[in-house]
């Protein structure tokens, strides 16, 4: 009797959420406050994946809670049938996803005939459209090759492709192998976003450790500002880039504070909303989505108005 008392009154323990994302600069505050632990690590836990396709595959088979993502693949997610909220914008890009090339190819005419290297993402195939329309070619009028982003840089090397399509930090080796870029998301602005998005069964039952997650970028947003030299000093490692380089990099995106994030997601007429708008138009003419989606319901502000606030989930 006594021990069945005792096990009625223990808690079984709620393990920590877990956040999901591919290595991708942009997420790289995340990371920053997951390596200083500036989270509770029993509320949240942060999981670096090998690539964006391996992030979208963990989230369909409900390994991950939440994840940093590309807004595409936010729409594509829905438009399947997961559930999922934008809770937060984290980044735009402005030159971090990159088309590197063979130095044959001079301009993007010359792309003409070429096999171009595209992950199996939303975003690689966006990319790919904007290019092929800044070049002026038709699809058919070059070989696309479906390719894991971490395979691109052998594809370069070993003449199966001419072009990659491509982000940092992966497009840092090629370019030190004498790869160069020709086209890149500063050419489309507005049109590479990446969000927070949480399962909307999380977002109800775990509003505490969602707030986790918003206040881990936040903190990790603030301390890289804070300290861009001894950021730049620990991410690096691992990147095939230096600290300097590293730095460089980072200067291809732009990174939204919690209250500038708040602003874009609440107003329907934001230029960020405008962008993704114009993206869901795109894939819903190249096949990617079946229709464009209700914003109203698929962005959650409620979180961030929390944080900000200091009110407690």
């Amino acid at each position: 009797m006594l021990a069945g008392l005792l096990g009625g009154c223990l808690e079984v323990p709620v393990p920590p959420a877990r956040l999901g994302f591919n290595a991708w600069v942009g997420f790289d505050p995340l990371v920053l406050a997951r390596d200083r632990r500036l989270f509770d690590s029993s509320q949240l836990q942060v999981l670096e994946l090998a690539t964006g396709a391996e992030t979208l595959r963990h989230l369909r088979n409900d390994l991950l809670d939440a994840a940093a993502m590309t807004l595409d693949e936010v729409l594509r997610m829905r438009d399947g049938g997961l559930d999922l909220k934008v809770v937060a914008l984290l980044d735009a890009s402005r030159g971090g996803d990159v088309v590197m090339a063979a130095p044959r190819i001079r301009t993007l005419a010359d792309l003409r005939g070429q096999s171009i290297a595209v992950e199996d993402s939303s975003v690689g195939t966006i990319m790919f459209h904007r290019l092929l329309e800044a070049a002026g070619l038709r699809p058919a009028e070059v070989r696309l090759v479906n390719l894991e982003a971490t395979l691109h840089l052998q594809a370069l090397r070993n003449g199966q492709v001419a072009a990659a399509v491509s982000y940092q930090p992966l497009a840092g080796p090629m370019a030190a192998a004498g790869f160069v870029p020709v086209f890149d998301s500063r050419q489309i602005p507005g049109q590479v976003l990446d969000v927070l998005a949480v399962r909307h069964d999380v977002l109800l039952a775990r509003p505490a450790a969602v707030d986790a997650m918003l206040q881990a970028w936040q903190r990790g947003v603030a301390l890289l500002a804070l300290d861009p030299a001894g950021a730049a000093e620990s991410l690096s490692v691992g990147t095939d880039l230096d600290p300097d380089q590293y730095r460089s990099v980072m200067g291809g995106l732009q990174f939204f504070a919690p209250d500038e994030s708040l602003a874009a997601l609440s107003d329907p007429a934001s230029p960020v909303l405008q962008g993704g708008r114009e993206v869901a138009r795109l894939m819903v003419s190249l096949g990617l989505l079946r229709s464009e989606p209700d914003w109203r319901q698929m962005i959650e502000p409620a979180p961030a108005r929390r944080v900000l606030t200091g009110a407690s989930a």
